[in-house]
């Protein structure tokens, strides 16, 4: 399934829809017609777990396409905002996750040559995510090396503790696409948060695929454009630590909890790694995508 987070007006509260075709059907508008409680909200969609996936499907069958009056509206007609808008703790990076993007890394951030042995973890705090379309916001006064990265994003659905790698799967709710929006100017003694945490650099969605939809993360298609320009195209397959491994690895000595995000990494072909180097500036349009999941276009606008 796909499910979005939209607003149906611009006045209108934040509602959980689901895609059917070109349709966002309202989840708490289908449960309330079948007299079966169904959430309004994401996060507490997430909460309950596999069950409420199991009474969504469920609603769906019984539905066939015969939706409730004024709860399954086009498309092109509501607003997305971001799956998750406001989650509940930092996001979790994931830095050099690919090969080739620790090569370049290290010729032009003076980051270390040699792989990584273990997942490179750093964060993004929450009032960073934005919806699809939102604009990126250009701080000239702060940075003059805005760059991109795109990446495939895993959403937690149960508690981690201390899981394997085996195990690791199991406890993902599904997957949706963010950008990784770092001021590479703004790194500070090795420190990453503040190049890569500030307001609208996490643009997010445009929706989530839930986990039974994409059974193996390690095989999608990712990519970005600058305006219309591709600068990076790879695979998941590609990745050095795998989705299982990331989420053993945090697990370790941080709780995974229901709705958590991890960002796993980008390929080759950010800004600071071409030569000359290129970046973000206002008037610049990024696009991004992970096959299976979705596109992001976001504006650059001077802030």
């Amino acid at each position: 399934m796909r499910l979005v987070t939209y607003r149906a007006t611009i006045e209108a509260e934040s509602r959980l829809g689901v895609l059917v075709d070109d349709l966002v059907v309202d989840v708490a508008a289908l449960g309330a017609r079948a007299d079966v409680p169904m959430p309004s909200r994401m996060l507490d969609f997430i909460d309950l777990g596999p069950v409420a996936l199991a009474e969504l499907k469920a609603l769906l069958a019984a539905a066939n396409g015969r939706w409730p009056v004024g709860g399954a509206l086009p498309i092109d007609n509501v607003m997305l905002l971001a799956p998750i808008p406001r989650p509940r703790k930092n996001l979790f990076g994931i830095g050099l996750n690919y090969v080739e993007h620790v090569d370049e890394s290290a010729r032009s951030l003076d980051t270390a040559k040699e792989l990584p042995k273990q997942p490179i973890i750093f964060s993004k705090p929450p009032t960073c995510v934005v919806g699809p379309g939102d604009p990126v916001v250009h701080n000239g006064a702060i940075t003059q090396q805005l760059d991109w990265e795109v990446e495939l994003a895993c959403v937690i659905g149960r508690s981690a503790r201390r899981v394997s790698a085996n195990a690791a799967l199991n406890h993902v709710f599904g997957y949706t696409v963010c950008i990784d929006i770092s001021a590479r100017d703004n790194r500070r003694a090795g420190q990453w948060i503040y190049s890569k945490g500030m307001d609208s650099y996490a643009p997010l969605g445009p929706c989530i695929v839930t986990a039974d939809d994409i059974p193996d993360p390690q095989t999608l298609d990712l990519w970005l454009t600058v305006n219309g320009v591709e600068k990076q195209r790879s695979n998941t397959h590609h990745m050095l630590f795998d989705v299982a491994t990331l989420i053993a690895d945090i697990s370790q000595g941080i709780a995974l909890e229901p709705g958590d995000i991890i960002a796993t990494g980008t390929p080759a072909g950010v800004g600071a790694g071409r030569d000359p180097q290129e970046w973000l500036w206002p008037g610049d349009v990024i696009e991004a995508g992970v096959d299976g999941i979705g596109r992001l276009r976001h504006p650059v606008v001077a802030g």
